[in-house]
């Protein structure tokens, strides 16, 4: 029989530990944060992630993710790297080294390689004292008070506290590069996330014809055969310049006929929700849809003169699958 109680609590002690590792790597950043940035930021080649056992699987999420996010780096295992691996390395590479101990032997023993390339080297380590640490152009202090093993043996603190501090120099880099979302999706031009960020509002709308329009003098007859016609279950209606002035949907329809009864031959302005909330043709069509809050259909996108210039639908967005 399990019991529910102490599951919960070892449960509740894991993730207390880790999150405490966490949050005291904020006390730690300083100029050697700097320093690692500039030196991975300058980098002419790639960056080379090395660590071996629960090290190198972080490693390879942290160079996973600079990958991702604009900054060129693999992986090298470092057992592979002194039997020949080591010559992906080059001049104009740096390498960062995760080891917790900094004693790692397997790690250690590719130090004089990198020395002998002048390859710059930062070390993501528990021990800034340690052999790594002293032999690293910056050691980044990313150790814990407890690993969140009952035991203190298994790395559980310690990996995630180094996991964040690779997410916080690939984070660092990419905001230093001005990555924008054209150039994430180009690195992920399959990935649900890199659709999100390649379809813009401009690709999606209705515009010239479709766009439902009518004036704020017209019936809500014509405001109905309008919205009928564009099968957009909403209009525009703008004034004699063709401002935007507000819209009619097909809830404005419900609630009018229930408050005023008959109401083909009021205004389109009477009946109208004014100022409406608008997108620029340049927002990303998931900011739409967000904006979209699962309470309207439709956002208006205006023109410099305040003309309705499109319409965008969360049909739309729906049938790009940007959910």
């Amino acid at each position: 029989m399990i019991d529910r109680i102490r599951l919960l609590a070892m449960a509740d002690r894991v993730l207390r530990l880790e999150a405490e590792s966490v949050a005291a790597l904020r006390e730690r950043l300083d100029e050697r944060f700097v320093r690692a940035v500039e030196l991975m930021h300058g980098c002419r080649g790639r960056i080379i992630v090395t660590g071996i056992g629960k090290s190198g699987i972080i490693g390879r999420k942290i160079a996973a993710t600079l990958a991702s996010t604009g900054t060129p780096a693999y992986f090298l295992h470092p057992a592979e790297g002194v039997h020949g691996d080591i010559g992906m390395m080059a001049k104009g590479d740096v390498v960062l080294a995760l080891s917790n101990s900094g004693e790692t032997d397997e790690v250690l023993a590719v130090l004089p390689a990198i020395k002998r390339l002048g390859v710059p080297l930062v070390v993501l380590t528990g021990s800034v004292s340690s052999t790594l640490a002293r032999q690293a152009d910056v050691a980044l202090d990313v150790g814990v008070g407890e690993e969140a093993c009952p035991m203190n043996l298994a790395p559980t603190s310690s990996t995630t506290a180094a996991l964040a501090m690779g997410d916080a120099l690939a984070m660092a880099l990419l905001d230093l590069r001005g990555l924008g979302p054209e150039d994430y999706a180009a690195l992920h031009p399959r990935g649900a996330l890199g659709w999100k960020s390649l379809f813009r509002v401009r690709d999606l709308m209705h515009t010239g014809d479709a766009v439902p329009i009518v004036r704020d003098s017209a019936t809500m007859k014509e405001a109905i055969e309008e919205m009928n016609a564009k099968g957009l279950g909403m209009t525009t209606v703008v004034d004699a310049a063709g401002g935007l002035l507000g819209v009619i949907t097909d809830g404005d329809l419900r609630r009018q006929q229930l408050v005023h009864g008959a109401l083909l031959d009021r205004r389109a302005g009477d009946c109208m929700t004014p100022d409406p909330k608008r997108i620029g043709a340049d927002e990303l069509a998931a900011r739409a849809l967000a904006l979209m809050e699962g309470v309207i259909t439709s956002l208006v996108i205006a023109d410099e003169g305040g003309r309705p210039a499109g319409v965008i639908h969360v049909h739309d967005i729906l049938r790009a699958k940007i959910v």
